[in-house]
């Protein structure tokens, strides 16, 4: 193995509460109230139907923050919130770029970037991922993922797009992800997989906390990860 590619949301960053976070500084001091956690998952809950619509061909591919701020136009919409201005529309649609990582993830990325080659495998655009590397201060050692392949995981492209972008074969990278759905899809795009458990993911025990595909790896949390791997 030389490389590791991760997805981001939800393996690295804790979308959920940075977004219901955000959310509410944003649109609370406005009048706005509501369950912020269920408004994350409103929002959340649109970015499949969004992707699908490219992956099917019926949207030409566009970066994820034009998906966002259509998503988020139509939760507004849902709530009736159509007097939120534009320019607190544009900052939410941002919020995705300053999601804050899981406690065990720095450390972890530090002491795997020792043996392997790192690099994001995310629906999430090239700009996106510059800055929730910043936000967080991760090194990466390439940027690839949704943007390189112009297409939107699960397609087999984008793993293999990613992998090829960091000079390997596809057999000689590791998909890290902790949606069992995402490692059935790069499997079968010919790449190895290890499954991260993050059963808070959509509130408390709402995630995965094992995987329901074959992986190669399996691991309570990145730093469990690690270990596995000898790093």
């Amino acid at each position: 193995m030389k490389a590791l590619i991760f997805d981001v949301f939800g393996t690295l960053v804790d979308w959920r509460e940075s977004i219901a976070s955000q959310a509410h500084a944003l649109l609370s001091p406005q009048g706005f109230t509501t369950d912020w956690h269920a408004f994350a998952d409103a929002w959340r809950n649109e970015y499949q139907p969004a992707m699908e619509r490219i992956r099917s061909g019926q949207r030409t591919f566009c970066k994820l923050d034009v998906l966002h701020r259509d998503n988020l136009d139509i939760v507004l919409a849902h709530l009736g919130w159509t007097s939120v201005d534009e320019a607190t529309r544009a900052k939410l649609t941002l919020a995705w770029h300053t999601l804050d990582a899981w406690d065990d993830v720095n450390q972890a990325l530090s002491r795997l970037r020792k043996k392997y080659l790192l690099a994001p495998c995310s629906n999430g655009h090239i700009a996106l991922m510059v800055q929730l590397a910043r936000h967080n201060n991760w090194h990466w050692d390439a940027i690839t993922g949704a943007e390189i392949a112009h297409d939107y995981k699960p397609q087999a492209v984008v793993y293999q797009a990613s992998a090829e972008a960091l000079g390997c074969r596809w057999d000689e990278v590791i998909m890290v992800a902790a949606h069992s759905s995402d490692l059935e899809a790069a499997k079968q795009a010919g790449l190895k997989t290890a499954f991260i458990a993050r059963p808070n993911e959509h509130g408390l025990n709402l995630g995965e906390s094992k995987a329901t595909t074959s992986v190669d790896f399996e691991a309570q949390n990145l730093q469990h990860l690690a270990d596995v791997l000898e790093c």
